[in-house]
């Protein structure tokens, strides 16, 4: 089946982008990956209103991709800190790749604002694509066939 006669409403990209193209939400994932993980801090860095922010971290919650952990700080009252899930820590490629494509394209002229290390050697770190053999690919070495939930697409 060629790509165009696919049906695009099980489209797994189109899906993820409901969730993460919200505008806000990839910001909100930097700042939890980066252990900003209180309300009131990551509304601080992002200059967010609390209503917007309150439904996106809702969101995020209900998709699985953050959860809320209670602590307390000693004489204080209880409260609730965003972690990322399995599910959230398994975007963190796709965020690295957008951070390397803005720092490639957008960055100011000196440099970008932060640069990701590996804590174990200091190497930078990267988003590649690379197949199951281990072959570092281009978009040109992609070839693109049905899945188990290809569906043909209806004529209009």
């Amino acid at each position: 089946m060629d790509y165009r006669e696919l049906d695009t409403s099980n489209c797994s990209v189109g899906r993820a982008v409901e969730i993460v193209g919200q505008t806000w939400v990839l910001l909100i994932l930097r700042e939890v990956s980066q252990g900003i993980r209180r309300f009131t801090e990551i509304q601080d860095r992002l200059g967010v209103s609390r209503s917007v922010l309150s439904d996106r971290l809702d969101g995020l919650v209900a998709a699985g991709i953050l959860e809320l952990r209670e602590y307390r700080e000693p004489g204080q009252r209880r409260r609730a800190a965003y972690h990322l899930t399995q599910k959230g820590r398994d975007l963190y490629p796709a965020i690295t790749a957008l951070r390397e494509w803005g720092d490639k394209y957008l960055a100011d002229p000196e440099g970008p604002a932060t640069v990701v290390l590996h804590r174990g050697c200091g190497a930078h770190v990267h988003a590649k694509l690379v197949c199951d053999a281990g072959h570092e690919l281009t978009p040109e070495d992609l070839e693109r066939r049905a899945g188990p939930g290809a569906r043909r697409r209806v004529a209009a």
